[in-house]
């Protein structure tokens, strides 16, 4: 029986589906990205300025309401990412890329948490602002969670994957490079501007393209070579 039909579409499966969930993810994670930076100041002593105003709180609760399905898409990123490498992945990092992407995931998902209770408070619903020192609790929080741990865990599994994809030859030397640019741009940088986090979506959206592409001419190329 001639199995090589069946090989060759599971194996063609992976690759579409990484960069369909790559793409999904950068997508919706730059969306909530931007919505949230361009709502809420970056002065904690403007907390007013934003809070008593609808059209900003809608915002951001548009932003929180899309980082779980940016996160569904991250994992299953994850997941065919890892099937693509398959048994070329080294252990030491393949151990690093899965645990810093669920701990990328954890933190992004405490960090949109705990803006949530802050816009799920009645007071604020009912168009009161909370005392400086409250709003400055919640910030804090919020901030650190996002930028100094889950972006940075970000860095790091930019930086295993980038060496994975790499010694499996699954992307070009540049893109590698790339990689490594990015990932340092966000250990280093990723306090001095809100900005920065959009370099990490960004990566993950030119790698998507690149399996997508990848992955389109290598299906054509097993089709010619069955027929």
């Amino acid at each position: 029986m001639d199995e090589r039909p069946f090989l060759t579409s599971a194996g063609l499966r992976a690759p579409r589906a990484a960069a369909v969930a790559g793409i999904v993810f950068s997508v919706l994670l730059t969306v909530a990205l931007v919505l949230v930076r361009v709502s809420v100041p970056a002065e904690p002593s403007e907390a007013g300025a934003w809070l008593t105003d609808e059209g900003r709180r809608r915002a951001v609760a548009v932003a929180l309401n899309l980082v779980p399905f940016a996160g569904m898409a991250f994992l299953w990123f994850i997941g065919v990412v890892r099937d693509r490498i398959g048994e070329h992945e080294d252990r030491l990092f393949a151990t690093v890329f899965l645990g810093s992407g669920l701990l990328f995931i954890g933190m992004l998902f405490v960090a949109a948490a705990v803006a949530g209770g802050l816009l799920a408070d009645p007071a604020i619903e009912a168009g009161s602002t909370p005392s400086q020192a409250s709003w400055g609790v919640w910030r804090n929080i919020t901030f650190i969670t996002l930028n100094t741990y889950a972006m940075r865990m970000g860095a790091v599994f930019i930086l295993s994957t980038t060496t994975i994809a790499l010694r499996t030859g699954v992307v070009p030397k540049w893109l590698g490079v790339a990689g490594y640019v990015v990932a340092v741009g966000l250990l280093v940088g990723v306090g001095l501007s809100g900005w920065v986090n959009l370099v990490l979506p960004a990566w993950v959206m030119v790698l998507s393209v690149h399996i997508l592409l990848f992955g389109l001419r290598a299906g054509r190329g097993a089709r010619q070579a069955a027929v």
